[in-house]
């Protein structure tokens, strides 16, 4: 048993980690002044809002840090099945051998290892199913877009059986292409029906917003979420504060190249809309490109260049709730580390020195 400081998803607390059975659990509980404490900080596995797992190695995931995904366009018959797999008692098909990492430990004796050798963690992972798009929009004349990935929508009939469809598949919400330089998109109507259609099954929407005001009509129109934040143009001051006041965008801000107009846009709009308190999570369009399966450190620098780091670098990677007996606990070397720094416990199941 020992004394830790862990991250709760807005600040960090006091707490006590030990070993429960066969597995390290940590409890918010006020640890006793004489109790040994863990070296480093104790945060839960980090969230990836945008990945499409089917344009990569998914059972890489199991050797990284991420404890939950958000795939954004897939086949629903595809990804429904990864997604049940990835339930607390049984990795299934993400079942993983990692490599070894070096000890990141107190010399003290009893201090529990936060090491890795062949083990393999749970990732959990929510879906949206297909994009839904118009007849002949993005992404339906991609080649990387799989069998099954989108939907094609022509009335708000197709639109309410698409969103029935997706959400009896179990999806945790919807996405809606919208991207007006690959094609046609919805009109504000059809918009609207798909917007209302999924919050009668309780799941929020996310666009793909692109193209000269598509982000403004995308949040107009009922979006909760952009699934990138917006590239193509520099939003208005008074457009970053009303999206601040009522959606969320998922970063991705890697995608671009370095020093491409889009990225330099994309960090502005990003670095304006912190500013006017947005929220801004964490994405990297995992698939998109030679992206690694885990966390992204490229994505991580941007952020910062967009003015998001320490506790609110913490809160954009929405760490799992690390009091959960199911969540992966990860252990930073410090309250200012890199998140690429993290790692987690031995296998939780059989950790060494929980005594």
């Amino acid at each position: 048993m020992h004394a830790a400081t862990f991250f709760d998803g807005e600040g960090w607390r006091d707490g006590i980690i030990d070993r429960d059975g066969e597995r390290i659990r940590l409890r918010a509980e006020p640890p006793a002044r004489d109790l040994p404490r863990l070296a480093g900080v104790v945060i839960g596995g980090f969230t990836d809002h945008h990945v499409h797992l089917q344009l990569v190695d998914h059972t890489l995931l199991a050797s990284s840090t991420l404890g939950r995904v958000v795939d954004l366009g897939a086949d629903p018959a595809v990804i429904e099945p990864l997604s049940r797999a990835s339930s607390p008692h049984d990795f299934g098909d993400l079942r993983h051998t990692i490599p070894d990492y070096a000890d990141v430990r107190r010399a003290d004796a009893g201090i529990p290892e936060f090491r890795r050798t062949d083990a393999s963690h749970r990732v959990q992972v929510d879906f949206a199913g297909a994009f839904l798009t118009p007849v002949g929009g993005y992404p339906s004349d991609r080649d990387w877009a799989p069998t099954g990935s989108f939907r094609e929508i022509t009335d708000a009939e197709t639109a309410r059986a698409a969103v029935t469809a997706m959400a009896d598949a179990g999806a945790s919400c919807i996405k809606v292409a919208s991207n007006a330089t690959a094609g046609p998109v919805f009109d504000d109507d059809l918009f609207r029906t798909i917007v209302d259609t999924a919050s009668a099954r309780g799941l929020s929407v996310v666009a793909h917003a692109e193209g000269p005001g598509q982000a403004q009509r995308a949040a107009r129109l009922g979006a909760a979420r952009l699934a990138h934040a917006p590239f193509t143009e520099r939003l208005a001051d008074d457009e970053i504060a009303r999206q601040a006041a009522s959606v969320s965008w998922i970063s991705t801000l890697a995608i671009h190249d370095a020093d491409s107009e889009e990225r330099a846009t994309a960090v502005d709009n990003v670095r304006r809309f912190h500013a006017a308190g947005g929220m801004v999570l964490y994405g990297t369009d995992m698939g998109n490109g030679p992206t690694p399966v885990g966390l992204n450190p490229a994505e991580l620098a941007a952020l910062r260049e967009a003015g998001i780091a320490g506790d609110d670098l913490l809160r954009a990677l929405a760490p799992l709730d690390p009091l959960d007996p199911a969540a992966l606990l990860l252990r930073l070397p410090g309250i200012d580390a890199d998140p690429t720094l993290a790692r987690p416990p031995a296998d939780q199941r059989r950790s060494e020195g929980m005594t």
